[in-house]
């Protein structure tokens, strides 16, 4: 039987083993409980606050837009914001990732992306046998059915295995627990490109519609990213054997990593499709987007039926574009993506400096997109046991504190393996890093006076 430590009223928490402190208010990068006490939000939530907490402008913007329409069904008519919003975020896609179907949430979006695979090759040729998505160990794409099928997280996944769609898995380019034996990230990158083709083959290409994998990857594998060559391989692939490239930046775009779409920082390959959530509207309502490519938006559009057999009520809703398209305009703005590239950069420099302690195996990141994996033995790289909750200690240590880091597991074997994410806002000064890093330093050091 669980802990009983969530709070006793109506809500159906996610676990009843956490206690779920209240908070009042957000101010920027902080939180507040209710008991008065300041977190610094060292994860934006799960990378979703990007420009922080308490936006006024954003919340006088949402009253007047709420006021003046802030429901339409997209199946019937259209809005000034959702054109608004369209055209602001096809501007930050890179490539001709031009036609922006929204949806409300990163779960979904990827959903989206799958379907909008599945019809493409449909409507290019009338029929077609193509359905397998090939995806990556750990990696993350939702909770969706559809979404979780995708993930390559054995533990997320267990208990509805029967009802997933067992999609083909193959080695992520996580250099750190590469199954390769590479010595460099370059290596461990042309591996992993060439273990796309492998499994193409061994599925047979016409039997495969879509790879999917993120740019830098978030809770799954916190922090990881390959070398440019990676994607560069990937795209030719994907070409050569007529498979779309799906990039799913839910938590790595808008911004976070020093680029308005992460994907930007490996050598200039586009993918089919681009995935996006989070970062959209920073928490200021649910949002998220498939972006399709000329070549998918026009076989299902232009060339085909004319229509996707696919939506959501609240896909493409006026005041949540309206809302999302505010939040990229102050961005911009505020040029907070140049802060994210700024910031990150001092930020991972920093977090290397907690290689001095005994249990942190590998600091990973790209912008303000990070994360730290804990080991019991850095030269065999033996992750600790599940029942030693390191990453359950260090979130606590961290949380009497006043930060906030984002917990995850199974990275070592899909079940082992502590690690935590290191999201801050991206409107993150130096000062606050500074806090941040000497609050982390000192939790992960009482971890290892109380392993001694």
């Amino acid at each position: 039987m669980a802990a009983n430590n969530a709070p006793r009223n109506n809500v159906f928490y996610r676990t009843q083993t956490w206690r779920y402190p209240k908070i009042v208010k957000g101010e920027g990068v902080f939180l507040y409980g209710e008991n008065g006490k300041r977190y610094l939000d060292a994860c934006s939530g799960s990378a979703v606050a990007n420009i922080g907490h308490g936006n006024a402008e954003i919340a006088d913007y949402a009253r007047g837009q709420m006021a003046r329409i802030a429901f339409t069904h997209l199946s019937r008519w259209t809005v000034d914001t959702i054109e608004a919003c369209a055209e602001k975020l096809a501007s930050w896609t890179p490539g001709d990732l031009d036609h922006v179907y929204f949806v409300s949430g990163g779960s979904e979006a990827v959903e989206t992306a799958l379907k909008m695979a599945r019809q493409y090759f449909i409507e290019r040729d009338g029929s077609s046998s193509k359905w397998k998505v090939i995806s990556k160990w750990n990696g993350f794409h939702g909770n969706t059915l559809g979404a979780l099928s995708v993930t390559g997280i054995s533990g997320r996944k267990k208990v509805f295995d029967p009802i997933l769609l067992q999609f083909p898995k193959i080695p992520q380019f996580y250099h750190y627990r590469n199954p390769w034996g590479c010595g460099t990230l370059m290596e461990t990158s042309v591996k992993a490109a060439e273990a796309l083709e492998s499994e193409i083959l061994r599925q047979g290409p016409e039997n495969v519609m879509a790879f999917i994998s993120e740019p830098v990857v978030g809770s799954a594998c916190p922090g990881i990213h390959p070398a440019p060559v990676y994607f560069q391989m990937v795209r030719s692939i994907c070409d050569k054997y007529d498979v779309l490239w799906i990039d799913d930046e839910v938590m790595a775009g808008c911004g976070r990593t020093g680029k308005k779409m992460a994907v930007e920082h490996f050598g200039g390959a586009i993918p089919d499709i681009l995935c996006t959530a989070k970062g959209m509207s920073c928490g200021y309502t649910p949002i998220g987007a498939a972006v399709a490519s000329e070549k998918v938006f026009n076989a299902i559009m232009i060339d085909g039926s004319g229509s996707f057999h696919h939506g959501h009520t609240y896909a493409g809703n006026p005041l949540s574009t309206g809302i999302a398209c505010k939040v990229m305009e102050i961005i911009e703005r505020e040029h907070y993506i140049d802060n994210a590239a700024v910031q990150g950069e001092y930020l991972l420099a920093k977090l290397e400096e907690l290689y001095k302690y005994p249990i942190v195996g590998d600091v990973r990141g790209k912008g303000l997109m990070c994360g730290i994996e804990f080991v019991r033995d850095k030269t065999t790289k033996e992750p600790f046991e599940t029942k030693q909750n390191i990453k359950g200690k260090i979130t606590e240590y961290c949380l009497e504190r006043g930060i906030v880091p984002y917990p995850g597991g199974g990275s070592a074997d899909g079940v082992r393996g502590d690690h935590i994410q290191i999201t801050p806002p991206i409107t993150i000064s130096r000062e606050e890093v500074d806090i941040l890093i000497s609050a982390l330093d000192a939790a992960i050091k009482q971890v290892c006076d109380e392993l001694r």
